[in-house]
């Protein structure tokens, strides 16, 4: 027997008992599908921060927001997230405006439920998958050690029929087991760098959309007057 030849991953892959090779094919899934939503995401925010960007460029270019608005609302392009939460703000305001028995304040505060309940979709839409990327990358370590638990078991059980013990018996159902472990690893490590990366840049696009908020909601209140 060639034992270099036994300690291969795909031979130690293959040899592993049917409750570890399952463990295997289950860890593998969740890494494609932990990498799918990786590039996902990464392109999503990527978008999102640079329309974020355009946007506010615009904005505090001193335009007209009448212009603006026809811009959000046109069908030419994709709008932003910030893009999306002022059309529903300036959209508010304009409709609430017209009603002559609100009050300023009752303007403002319509125009600001309406941003803020956008704001919340819009933050639902760039947080989702995130779960999926925490819950892989918290899980996959102990199902991993569970698959390597159960190899070593399995490994010791088949020692018991053989009369002695040697490396040669005892290396290759020991290291099929840490193999389990080790796609564990493989599958969780991405998974909680993404999160933690993706996690951050969303936070700072939630605190850009809320400053956001306040501002024009202050240029809607001076209009007001």
């Amino acid at each position: 027997m060639n034992v270099s030849q036994d300690l291969s991953i795909l031979h130690l892959i293959l040899d592993a008992s049917a409750v570890v090779q399952v463990i295997m094919a289950l860890l593998v899934g969740v890494s494609f599908m932990s990498w799918y939503y990786i590039f996902r995401k990464w392109f999503t925010v990527r978008k999102a921060r640079g329309q974020t960007e355009e946007f506010e460029r615009d904005f505090w270019s001193g335009g007209d927001l009448e212009v603006l608005f026809e811009e959000a609302t046109g069908l030419r392009r994709e709008s932003g997230n910030m893009e999306r939460i002022f059309e529903s703000g300036f959209r508010e305001f304009k409709k609430l405006r017209r009603q002559t028995n609100l009050e300023p304040k009752d303007v403002i505060d319509g125009a600001r439920r309406a941003m803020r309940a956008t704001y919340q979709r819009e933050i639902d839409g760039l947080d989702s998958h995130l779960a999926f990327l925490a819950s892989a990358g918290s899980v996959s370590p102990y199902v991993g050690l569970f698959g390597t638990v159960w190899g070593i078991m399995h490994a010791f059980r088949g020692l018991s029929n053989v009369g002695q013990a040697t490396l040669s018996t005892v290396a290759p159902g020991i290291a099929e087991a840490l193999v389990a472990t080790a796609i564990g690893l493989f599958a969780a490590i991405p998974a909680v760098v993404a999160y933690n990366r993706f996690s951050h840049e969303i936070d700072r696009l939630s605190s850009r959309f809320e400053s956001f908020m306040e501002e024009f909601s202050n240029i809607l209140q001076r209009q007001m007057r």
